[in-house]
């Protein structure tokens, strides 16, 4: 890959690295939560909240730090989350208790909000030229997409060869390293300026809307979807991202100027990520399970196991997914890997008790190689309508979309996979059958959430030859779309 200026394509390492280091931390503990359970003592909601703790504040804080990193500078806010990151990081690595290592783990969601944030303005504003940006985004989408698979892997090394602390711990020099070069490959932005969008009222709502639902939802689990907390606490949440909504259609300086999502490809873009995003949480953390639970792997096995996957979704996003779509757009790239992952949950929703890694498993790990296909065409297609000046603000929103699919997945697969194993168990079923057929439920509605994705990407978003020039009613500019 050849880029004109030479500080680009470190700049570009920079970002990926930071990229990786915030996927691999949100899949690295599944493997070692078991682990961390018998060493910390947690009960089992207690466990949930090593995962809930960094969902609640990285969710909830995307879209004001992208916000914030166009206002004071995108630099600044890469280099302080990714400071908060890693010192976070430490915190956890050393903890000796449960409420230490939950707010550690809330410490790194700040941190990853603040630099995830940004981290994608930055890469649409370094790369102007049309063919170099689908190269670098091709580059760091390979990060998020064979990031999750990869964290399983090391997780699962780790904890076996070391222990789970290290998980945390081997960020220390990651982040130490991504932060000695990004002061020097980072090109030097002062941003707006706080006066030129300070909305400090619409900042309160969306922050504390989205914190409460996304805490809401990671709870359904515990109280059910019915119960007068779930209903309660997602009513208030609703109201506040309702008046968010209102108060920056109002303001004279918002938040997030609502042009943002005239687009149909960014608002079509977000909303297929929302979708893709919950049904891909059956792969990264159920099938893990589903090894763990019911086929008796240890943490290195499962790790071991699902490497293949790592590998097919690094190699497609990497060197596939970015000729792809200069060929036949982005568009057309995604709906093949949408229908590729559709196939792998419905492969997944057969899966029987006694899987044999070959026959049951592997198929699997090859098919959702269209992750590498769904993550780099979402990603230009979700900032394809974003101006100069709101590049932070559309990066946020759409690291925002992917917290929120991701919460939703925890939320209702696992909830729909443990009401049917409990089913299953009062009717007499073995325990592993019965876990089995819960897994089974999940991956089916995992499938369902797939052909939604599929029917938005067909209606919604633009055809290639549709989406050259897409005017801006309210600017009157002329923004490029995939």
């Amino acid at each position: 890959m050849s880029f004109a200026s030479p500080r680009r394509p470190l700049a570009l390492g920079v970002l990926s690295a930071a990229g990786l280091m915030t996927i691999l931390d949100g899949s690295i503990v599944t493997v070692a939560m078991p682990a961390i359970q018998r060493d910390l003592g947690f009960s089992p909601a207690g466990l949930s909240w090593i995962v809930n703790a960094y969902l609640v504040a990285f969710g909830g804080l995307l879209l004001l730090a992208g916000r914030l990193g166009d206002l004071i500078g995108r630099k600044k806010m890469f280099l302080a989350g990714n400071a908060v990151f890693t010192a976070a990081s430490v915190l956890a690595g050393v903890a000796d208790g449960q409420g230490l290592l939950i707010a550690a783990r809330f410490g790194q969601g700040v941190g990853s909000a603040m630099a995830s944030s940004v981290v994608l303005g930055i890469l649409v504003t370094l790369f102007t030229e049309e063919r170099e940006r689908g190269k670098a985004i091709a580059v760091f989408a390979f990060t998020g997409a064979a990031g999750a698979s990869l964290g399983q892997v090391l997780g699962g090394v780790l904890t076996d060869l070391l222990d789970w602390h290290w998980i945390f711990l081997i960020n220390l020099p990651i982040g130490l390293l991504t932060i000695a070069l990004a002061i020097p490959a980072l090109p030097r932005d002062r941003g707006l300026g706080l006066a030129a969008g300070a909305d400090v009222a619409g900042a309160a709502l969306v922050t504390s809307g989205l914190m409460l639902g996304i805490y809401t939802v990671v709870k359904v689990e515990e109280h059910g979807w019915l119960s007068a907390h779930t209903l309660g606490l997602g009513a208030v949440s609703l109201a506040l991202l309702a008046g968010f909504v209102v108060r920056q259609a109002t303001a004279g300086t918002p938040l997030m100027p609502l042009r943002v999502l005239r687009s149909r490809n960014v608002a079509g873009g977000n909303l297929v990520q929302m979708l893709a995003l919950s049904a891909m949480f059956a792969f990264q953390i159920l099938v893990a399970l589903y090894m763990q639970r019911v086929l008796g792997y240890g943490a290195l096995e499962t790790g071991l196991a699902m490497l293949p996957a790592a590998v097919a979704i690094g190699a497609i996003s990497l060197f596939v997914s970015a000729r792809l779509s200069a060929r036949y757009g982005a568009r057309a790239v995604l709906l093949g890997g949408l229908l590729m992952l559709l196939a792998a949950m419905l492969w997944l929703a057969r899966v029987p008790v006694n899987a044999g890694y070959v026959i049951d498993l592997l198929p699997v790990m090859v098919l959702v190689a269209g992750g590498g296909l769904v993550l780099p065409a979402l990603t230009t297609l979700g900032m394809s309508g974003a101006r100069e000046d709101d590049a932070g603000l559309a990066s946020g929103l759409f690291n925002t979309t992917q917290q929120i699919g991701m919460a939703l997945g925890v939320a209702v697969l696992s909830t729909l996979a443990a009401s049917r194993t409990e089913q299953l168990l009062g009717e007499g079923e073995s325990r592993a059958a019965a876990l089995t057929g819960g897994y089974h439920l999940a991956f089916a509605t995992s499938a369902g959430l797939l052909a939604a994705a599929v029917l938005v990407a067909l209606t919604v978003l633009r055809r290639p030859g549709d989406a050259r020039a897409v005017t801006a009613e309210h600017d009157g500019e002329v923004s490029l779309a995939s």
